[in-house]
């Protein structure tokens, strides 16, 4: 079910995804009102939801929706400052993952977005929407890039090379997540003590939402919580972000970690790529990290978790039961890069006793 205010969104996403042979639309509305009007007779299994709508903002919707019938939901925002922090919110009240939408050359984007909204629908159809909607209720009060081949991280960050020194006293957390991470970081985060290791996270998000969803984590947690900038120190009792449309790479200096944001080509089709900052903790590092990759579809991180690993890293995985998708742990662990497999609940615990704060 689509429901936009757009015309333009309703036909152009209707006609998309009506070509996959995997996906049935089976309506769209122009606002929630007549949307729940329709869904009487036939309940999707995934709505793609505006948020800024007559009638009812999307927000309200969502919210009945989780509370009534928890439905997987892609939400479709523009990108704009107060777009990003409506959409920040949505995802907190259980909305699978999100989209950006431009607010000019909407039908352009949308048609060069083809492989990417379908395998976004397709994907958000297999989450664990249970999982969403618990998380959701105890929660205080993305957009995939343009089809482009897949690289690898050899695109930004060369392999190899030589091992960092040996253990000190500073140490790194590297997080790496995608579909459902926005919910899963919050109650990792919110679960650390002030004093606790320096971290750096990559999660699939759109420009400009990156910035309000780091605000958010901050005004919540104990640590600080922040959206990198270039040359930011790593430093105990924080967590960088990376922004979105950027790479996040670590970078040692003495015996202290820096952060630098760069440009570069889309990486396993992501930008912020999980395996760029894996394959730069592993190189800069080493066994002075902890990797922990979790919740998301594809495989991001997967062959950096690995390199870490390899490095002498300790690694962690979420395991397949607290997911919203099971993808991207379930290749690391695939590949053998990850040494545990924990419940959501019990990741920042690890965090601690691995890095012994």
């Amino acid at each position: 079910m689509i429901v936009d205010d757009s015309a333009v969104v309703r036909q152009v996403a209707s006609e998309i995804l009506g070509s996959d042979p995997a996906i049935e639309v089976i309506g769209v509305a122009s606002d929630p009102i007549l949307a729940m009007a329709r869904m009487k007779n036939a309940w999707p299994d995934v709505i793609l939801l505006d948020i800024e709508m007559p009638k009812m903002d999307g927000l309200t919707f969502l919210r009945r929706i989780m509370a009534e019938r928890p439905t997987a939901v892609v939400i479709c925002s523009t990108l704009t400052e107060q777009g990003a922090r409506t959409t920040v919110e949505a995802l907190a009240a259980g909305a699978v993952t999100t989209i950006g939408k431009p607010r000019l050359g909407l039908k352009q984007f949308l048609s060069e977005s083809t492989e990417s909204l379908a395998s976004v629908i397709k994907a958000a159809a297999r989450a664990n929407v249970g999982v969403l909607a618990a998380r959701a209720r105890n929660v205080p009060a993305a957009a995939p890039a343009v089809p482009a081949p897949k690289l690898s991280a050899d695109a930004v960050l060369p392999p190899g090379g030589h091992g960092p020194m040996a253990q000190t006293t500073e140490r790194v957390v590297a997080i790496g997540t995608s579909t459902g991470g926005t919910q899963a970081l919050e109650e990792v985060l919110t679960a650390l003590p002030q004093v606790s290791p320096g971290i750096v996270i990559v999660q699939h998000m759109p420009e400009k939402f990156t910035a309000a969803f780091a605000a958010r984590l901050d005004s919540i947690c104990r640590i600080r919580v922040q959206e990198a900038r270039q040359g930011m120190r790593v430093m105990a009792g924080q967590a960088l972000l990376a922004p979105g449309g950027k790479h996040l790479l670590l970078r040692r200096s003495g015996a202290q970690y820096h952060v630098d944001v760069v440009d570069g080509p889309l990486v396993n089709r992501h930008r912020p790529s999980v395996d760029v900052l894996f394959r730069s903790v592993a190189k800069s590092a080493g066994a002075n990290a902890l990797g922990v990759i979790m919740t998301g579809m594809g495989d991001d991180g997967a062959a950096g978790l690995l390199e870490m690993k390899q490095a002498g890293a300790a690694t962690v995985a979420q395991d397949e039961a607290s997911c919203v998708v099971y993808g991207m742990p379930k290749e690391a662990v695939k590949r053998g890069a990850v040494e545990r497999s924990l419940p959501l609940r019990g990741i920042a615990g690890e965090i601690m006793k691995q890095m012994r704060m």
